[in-house]
């Protein structure tokens, strides 16, 4: 395996469907509270190393690479593939739920989430949200596209042209560009590498390109009505503890997309940078992880006798 900056874990893989791997980091004690870390796209567990690191003595932290990205298996979707995968919300929820049963992790959680990794978190936690009793959110989304806020064309590229899904994956555009402009820091070049370098060929961007394509926009979009019912459930967490984080200058979720969050959970803790971007964590790692420490160890999870 290639050497990542900051990155001193061993990944560990699991058969999630039959002839299809996921690479996954389990770190921290067994016995520690777990905390389930959903990254988007085009980024992979490489986004949360900070946090990992900065939990994982007390906390137990589960963060896979969702199938097409990161260090998993890239399989086609074609009709006559095999192994095939169809690469849909749905899918990613159902690949969580079987990774969490794989590692015997049937108690509660804290969801940490961001970008898809919100829509696939507050959708699979609608299986049994009593399970999530807290949630650390950065830059993301469990709710449609806010009406006031335009669909940004730069992923109109992808999501609804041809050409401009045939560039992405020949070129590796979108997860290269979000290296270079999904924060405010300038990164340094092996960072920039490692979470495009990922992605480059044909075949490892397929799944950049396909949560594009999945973006639900309109009511038959196959992802809708999983998005509409992570809508609906997400004031029921208002009662549990919640921390957000968010960089005010990503292009995609931006204050809009705050607002949602902050009605939702009007009791949440917020931490927002007008010097940030869309890997938050990566800007302003230095603040955020010490804080959500904090949040973490303020708000342990009751013991069961």
């Amino acid at each position: 395996m290639r050497d990542f900056p900051d990155y001193p874990f061993t990944p560990r893989r699991f058969e999630v469907r039959p002839g299809i791997a996921m690479s996954f980091l389990d770190e921290g004690p067994r016995d520690g509270e777990v905390v389930v870390m959903l990254h988007g796209n085009p980024s992979w567990s490489f986004y949360w190393r900070h946090l990992v690191s900065g939990l994982s003595d007390r906390y137990r932290c589960i963060v896979p690479d969702h199938v097409g990205m990161g260090l998993s298996d890239r399989p086609d979707d074609a009709a006559s593939a095999s192994p095939r995968y169809d690469y849909t919300l749905q899918s990613r929820i159902d690949d969580l739920d079987a990774l969490l049963r794989h590692l015997g992790i049937d108690g509660p959680v804290t969801l940490a989430v961001h970008d898809w990794g919100g829509m696939i978190g507050f959708g699979w936690a609608l299986r049994d949200p009593a399970r999530v009793r807290r949630l650390v959110v950065t830059n993301t989304a469990s709710f449609p596209l806010p009406q006031a806020k335009r669909f940004p064309a730069r992923l109109a590229m992808g999501r609804d042209s041809r050409l401009g899904g045939w560039l992405i994956r020949r070129f590796n555009l979108f997860a290269r560009g979000a290296a270079w402009f999904g924060t405010t820091r300038s990164l340094p070049k092996d960072v920039r590498a490692a979470y495009a370098g990922v992605y480059d060929g044909w075949t490892n961007a397929i799944s950049t390109l396909r949560f594009m394509q999945d973006i639900p926009l309109h009511a038959g979009d196959r992802a809708m009505p999983v998005v509409q019912a992570a809508e609906t459930a997400l004031p029921g967490y208002a009662d549990r503890p919640a921390f957000i984080a968010w960089g005010l200058k990503d292009f995609v979720f931006d204050r809009h997309f705050l607002a949602g969050f902050r009605a939702a959970l009007p009791n949440a803790e917020v931490h927002a940078f007008d010097d940030a971007g869309h890997y938050v964590l990566e800007d302003r790692h230095e603040a955020l992880v010490p804080a959500i420490r904090r949040f973490l160890d303020k708000h342990p999870l009751p013991t069961v006798a």
